[in-house]
């Protein structure tokens, strides 16, 4: 039985790192998804259900950030949302 587990144990972790994704690089935990801070590059993480706090969006769609350094980590680092929703791109320092 033991040797069950470590096998189970061993093909999950071989699947993760295969795959390039785990849940420890996840941008957020279950039960929640990314909020953008408005006007910065700031984000946070909402449970699932709730609207985003004031001065935070969600992302739009298609463009939401799934893991550090994934393709949308990385355009949102430079990039926001102004107050009317629209993309713009940050200047350095903000």
């Amino acid at each position: 039985m033991r040797s069950l587990v470590g096998l189970a144990l061993a093909g999950a972790a071989a699947a993760a790192a295969l795959t390039g994704c785990s849940m420890q690089d996840a941008t957020c935990g279950g039960g929640e998804y990314p909020v953008l801070l408005v006007g910065s590059s700031g984000s946070a993480c909402q449970p699932d259900g709730e609207e985003p706090p004031k001065g935070y969006a969600r992302y739009p769609e298609g463009k939401v950030p799934e893991h550090v350094g994934d393709k949308w980590d990385k355009y949102w680092s430079d990039h926001t949302l102004d107050k009317n929703g629209k993309i713009i791109e940050l200047k350095d320092g903000q």
